[in-house]
Parts: C-alpha cells; structure tokens; sequence
C-alpha cells in the first residue's frame, strides 16, 4: 500500500507519496489543469509500478489518496481514475505541524501522507453520492448563497428606506415581494405615492397577479400615505432614490432565479424515491425536505449510527473537561449548512408536533438558552429520522408517540 498526500489549491496541487515503513518516496507538484491532472494520475501509477509494489501491477487500489476536501475536479479525476479517496477535516494537520508552527504545501501533503499511513484505518473512504442527490446538494448549496445576497440586499433596501422614505416599510407584509418592489418602481417617493388616488391605487393593485381584495387594500394604503409621516430633505431624497432603485433592480431578477432554482430542486427532489419519508416531516416544506435529503443522501452504509450523522451535522455537542469545570460545547467542526437546515426544521416542528414543543419548553425551563434548546431538538430528530431514512418509512406521529410511550414506561 502507498499513502498519498494531496494538499490542493485553486492553481496548483502538491502530492507527497510514503511507503508502508513511513518513507517518502517521491513527490510532485502539478498545475490545476486537466493536463495537470492527467500528470497527476499518471504520477500516482507509476509509483504502484516500483519494485516494492510489484506485485499490486498499478493496481489504484492500493493507492490511498487523503485529502482536505471532499469535492472539486480534483476529486473527481482522482475517483474516475479509481483512486480511494480518504476527506480529512483540514484541522487535522494543525497537531502534526512542527512546533515552530512551519507550513508550505509540501509538508502539508506529506502530515497528510503520514496522517493516511498511521491513522487510515480510522478514515472513511470517500463515496461519491448518486448524480441525483450531487446534482440536489450543488443545487440546494448554491441556492444558499443565492439567498444570503438577498438578504443583503433586503437589508441595504431597508436601510435606504429608513433614511428617506420609511413609510414604504410598513405598507406590506414583506419587503421581497413582487408587489412591495413593483410599487416601490411606480411610486419611488412619499409625494409621488401621496399623488396617487384611490383609483389608481386599486388600479395597481389589481394589476399585480393574485393580490387579495385590492380595493379594500388600496384604501387602506391611501390612509396611510397620507397619515403624518416622516420624510427627508429634497438632496437626500433625490440621492437615496437613485440608490434604491438601483437595489430594487437587483432584486427583483434574483427573486425571479430563487423560484426557477425552487422549481428545479422540487422537480429532481421528488423523483427520488426518499422524498416521501422527509416530505413526511413536520414542517419541512418546499426548501427544507431537500435539504434534508441532500444532506444524508441514499447510500445506507455511510451512517450505520445516527451518531455519526449528529457529529456530522454539528448536533452533537462537544464535551470538554478540565479539572473541576466540565460543560458541554457546540460543535464547530461539521457541515454548517446541513446543521442550518436542522436547526430551522427543528423550530418548524414546534409548530406542528406538541411534543417538539413540550421538549424544546423543558430545555428552556431547564436554563437553556434558545439556541442550545434547539440544538438539542435537532439532535433528537436526528435519532428519529435516521431511522426513517433507514427503514424507507414516512414519520407517523402515532406511532412514533406509541414508540416513546413504550420506552418510557420499561425505563421507569
């Protein structure tokens, strides 16, 4: 067996490659290219050809990649290739380096060749996902920072509202809506919004597709407009509608690309066949459920323990004891956007399941605050949909509720 260290970066990648006795044996740094990565496989199967591994004949086999990150083309070239793969938190090398704290990409791949040599049975090989749930977790990550820049920008909108026109922020229910932005674009000032009659309020009201009781409502705008208001001097005014047009222009095509990426994530999410045991989830909704489902994929083998999926998923906390003072840490090391999702299901489901709200009280009755309160929630349907996802069963709160009775009463 060879151990080969990658350390990767976005224009090149270093490899440092040991033998079974811990010996470095040959090394190599390739540019980030597909010639680069062609190198690189090439490289890796020479070294199974040398004498002390002969008898494998290049077998990729017995090549163990370890590596810092669990996607990119690197990863893929090296899967395609038939090279194991072994992901290590990128936190790991920290305790290898050298006192004097030295770090270069070479020695980085060599820790990450000795971490392979010493440690590999205690590394998990990487197992690429169905193109199904790849395809639904790229969508669902990418979706992600889609909406953090919305909310960056609802928050710039609402700060430039403030300064000039701060009655805008109360005449609807949402800022990030069609029809808040749509009259932001045909009234963009208090005195063209106070101009505008009744009629031709109702009039935009009933052009906006499927607005409730437009008349009713254009009145009730109407009055507000013209209740005393605050507004500012003419220059602020005139600059600060510039710049909210400009962010309202922003904003409205990035909507429009939220709902086609909902679309299209409800579409593939649906065609697979886990859907209908996390669309049986309280509260998932259109957005939860597939994130959900991205996150624990459909290959049974990977989480036999829903304990490894609570460290995974970051709700599992973290014990840490020195001397006399013991306490419990959130977890820090784990994928943030898997436990996010946990977390808003978790407060979902106190919505809908008055168990989900009795538990989550009692932590904060316990002197919880509302964030470990909900961690804890978290980790509990972790336990539960673990063995949903297992067994390809939907969640029954009957049976569930009988389930627990059952424990509860042989513990008491």
């Amino acid at each position: 067996m060879w151990y080969v260290g990658i350390d990767w970066a976005d224009d090149h990648h270093d490899a440092a490659v040991v033998d079974e006795l811990g010996h470095q044996v040959a090394t190599i740094r390739v540019a980030h290219s597909a010639e680069g990565l062609r190198q690189l496989t090439t490289f890796l199967l020479e070294v199974a050809t040398r004498p002390r591994a002969a008898e494998s004949a290049a077998d990729p086999e017995q090549i163990a990649c370890v590596v810092e990150t669990t996607q990119g083309l690197l990863i893929t070239a090296l899967l395609e290739a038939g090279f194991p793969v072994y992901p290590v938190n990128p936190k790991t090398l920290e305790r290898r380096r050298a006192p004097a704290g030295a770090k270069t990409d070479a020695l980085d791949a060599y820790l990450l060749a000795k971490k392979g040599r010493s440690d590999l049975a205690d590394l998990r090989r990487l197992a690429p996902d169905s193109p199904l749930v790849q395809e639904l977790k790229v969508l669902t990550h990418d979706q992600d920072g889609l909406i953090q820049t919305q909310t960056r920008l609802v928050n710039q909108l609402t700060a430039c509202l403030k300064a000039y026109y701060p009655a805008a922020l109360t005449l609807f229910a949402k800022l990030q809506q069609p029809t808040t932005l749509a009259f932001l674009r045909a009234y963009p000032t208090l005195e063209a919004a106070r101009s505008a009659s009744v009629e031709e309020l109702t009039a935009f009201l009933k052009a906006q597709p499927h607005y409730p009781g437009p008349l009713k409502a254009a009145h009730r705008l109407w009055e507000q407009l013209h209740a005393p208001q605050l507004h500012a001097d003419p220059v602020t005014t005139r600059a600060k509608t510039r710049l909210m047009l400009a962010l309202v222009s922003q904003l409205v095509p990035l909507m429009d690309q939220l709902s086609a990426y909902d679309e299209e994530i409800e579409r593939l999410f649906l065609t697979h066949p886990d859907s209908q045991v996390f669309l049986s989830l309280p509260g998932t909704g259109k957005r939860l459920a597939p994130r959900l489902l991205a996150g624990w994929g459909d290959d049974r083998e990977r989480f036999e323990r829903a304990a490894s999926v609570q460290a995974l998923a970051g709700t599992a906390p973290v014990p840490y004891e020195s001397g006399k003072f013991a306490r419990a840490r959130k977890r820090r090391a784990c994928i943030k956007s898997w436990r996010n999702a946990l977390y808003q299901f978790a407060w979902q489901s106190t919505t809908q399941e008055e168990w989900a709200l009795a538990y989550y009280r009692r932590k904060r009755g316990e002197g919880k605050s509302h964030s470990v309160a909900l961690r804890a929630l978290a980790n509990l349907w972790v336990r539960i949909i673990h063995a949903l996802w297992l067994k390809r069963v939907r969640y029954d709160p009957a049976l569930f509720l009988a389930a627990r009775q059952a424990h509860a009463r042989p513990a008491a």
